[in-house]
């Protein structure tokens, strides 16, 4: 049995503090790349990052299920903790790609190809009220992203995800389908998902975008795996 610390911190908090999705990030020297599916699904969150080389920005990121080329929340999140460690790190680099990260009044940002998330189902409904009154239990396969317009002028979404094919009932926020939904919009867009996390988009071109918010760290935790 090996015993580690992981740092947590909640992406996309609203202006607050208040919401985010947990991220855990792990010292990638402590954990075997066999070993880190079961660490991560031991954890319980939606993703995990192992961090390989914090000065050059080289990280893996892992759901319960699998290990992923990208994802927003883990890419933002740490980022920010990478930044808050004293490492200026410009770049993240997964399996996808090279990721650029941005920092601006707050926000840490990082830029991504919408091509590169999951594929989702996408429902777009008449109204926030409806997005907030789905329930979780008539999404029990795939990947399903709710959203309505709360100010179309503005680019204010209202949104929620659902994906139990990666042992997610409910994702709190969701920075690749973000991108996704910014692209497929062809604009910047600024959503509240899951019970009220922020997340920041801006649309480039090609299929570019940015996707970010607010980070802050939340107690770390030590588990044995």
């Amino acid at each position: 049995m090996t015993t580690v610390d992981v740092h947590v911190v909640r992406a996309f908090v609203d202006p607050s503090g208040a919401f985010g999705n947990p991220l855990g990030i792990v010292d990638g020297a402590l954990v075997p790349a066999e070993e880190r599916l079961r660490l991560a699904a031991r954890l319980g969150y939606s993703e995990t990052v192992f961090v390989d080389e914090p000065a050059s920005g080289l990280i893996q990121i892992f759901s319960a299920t699998g290990e992923m080329p990208f994802a927003g929340h883990p890419t933002v999140g740490v980022a920010w903790w990478l930044h808050a460690q004293g490492q200026q790190v410009a770049v993240l680099r997964v399996p996808a790609g090279e990721v650029p990260v941005v920092r601006s009044n707050g926000i840490t940002a990082v830029r991504a190809n919408a091509a590169w998330g999951s594929a989702f189902d996408w429902h777009q409904l008449d109204t926030p009220a409806e997005v907030v009154a789905a329930s979780p239990a008539f999404y029990s396969a795939g990947h399903t992203y709710l959203w309505a317009w709360e100010d179309e002028p503005q680019g204010r979404i209202r949104a929620r995800v659902f994906a139990p094919a990666m042992g997610v009932p409910e994702d709190e926020a969701t920075g690749s389908a973000a991108t996704q939904l910014t692209a497929r919009l062809g604009r910047s867009l600024h959503i509240v998902q899951g019970a009220g996390s922020h997340l920041h988009t801006t649309n480039l071109s090609g299929g570019w975008t940015t996707v970010g918010g607010r980070v802050l760290p939340a107690p770390t935790r030590t588990i044995t795996y």
